[in-house]
């Protein structure tokens, strides 16, 4: 089944339309360092024709432990991710942790984003549902894809119109996650655009006692399956150092390093896609 579209900004997405890629940092460690990543994705997004949706978070509300970096908050936040909306032309996404944060992000981003443990959460959903602007839902790592069926029901008869469906991994034991390539057909046939998130299906969830652990070096594996499989977009959390990144370290994969990564998976998406048409 193909999707409906989804547009954020100039960029629209769908199943059956190139592949977007959806990247930027973790979470937001400062002004300066959110406008040169946008900077290098806008610029790498030029270059390969390829369109880009800028990802970083206001606040990482479910970090392992209480010492570990946030982000700077709400307002702050947003005004980073505005400045990066103007400056570079990249439509913007973040994610939301309560109701009240719905329609303050929805003002200045594209893609209001709904975080996977909080995927069950009707006043959440339904406060994203309302607020206006494209939903993207992450997948639960404790959900099967068909009980996405639900989730989606929840933002619709709220007033959504334009949903995105995440995958990105499903609980696999003590401290690791799969990825599971049937979910995203199954998801698919919900009728919405669907979205592999390559960088926390490698996660290995709170591995390292304070902080979560990953296998980025099965990040680029990952995507190419998905895109083999066939999908709207592919997410990736980014890093100019990411040994120094303050948020998912593990997983993050060195800005430099994704050109040559993105080039490849434009090329099989199209490969993909010209076949199924």
């Amino acid at each position: 089944m193909l999707a409906a579209r989804v547009q954020a900004g100039k960029i629209a997405l769908g199943n059956d339309l190139p592949l977007v890629a959806i990247a930027g940092t973790c979470v937001i460690e400062d002004r300066d360092s959110a406008l040169r990543h946008a900077e290098a994705l806008a610029a790498l997004g030029t270059r390969l024709g390829m369109p880009v949706v800028y990802k970083s978070s206001f606040d990482k509300a479910n970090r392992s432990s209480r010492a570990s970096f946030r982000g700077p908050g709400l307002d702050r936040g947003l005004e980073i991710l505005g400045e990066v909306r103007e400056r570079f032309g990249l439509p913007v996404l973040t994610d939301i942790h309560e109701p009240a944060q719905a329609r303050k992000a929805a003002a200045v981003v594209d893609i209001v984003q709904v975080p996977a443990l909080l995927c069950r959460q009707t006043d959440l959903l339904e406060a994203a549902g309302s607020c206006g602007k494209p939903v993207n839902i992450k997948k639960g790592q404790f959900l099967s894809p068909w009980e996405m069926r639900n989730v989606v029901g929840k933002v619709v008869a709220a007033g959504a119109s334009a949903v995105l469906l995440t995958e990105r991994g499903t609980c696999f034991g003590y401290n690791n996650l799969v990825a599971d390539m049937r979910s995203l057909a199954i998801m698919r046939e919900l009728g919405w655009p669907v979205v592999f998130d390559a960088t926390h299906s490698v996660q290995l969830p709170g591995a390292l006692g304070e902080s979560s652990g990953g296998e980025r070096q099965f990040a680029p594996v990952l995507a190419r399956a998905a895109v083999a499989v066939g999908v709207a977009a592919v997410f990736f959390e980014v890093h100019e150092a990411p040994e120094r990144a303050m948020s998912d370290a593990a997983t993050s994969l060195p800005l430099g390093s994704l050109e040559h990564l993105l080039a490849e998976l434009r090329d099989l998406d199209r490969f993909v896609k010209e076949k199924r048409s």
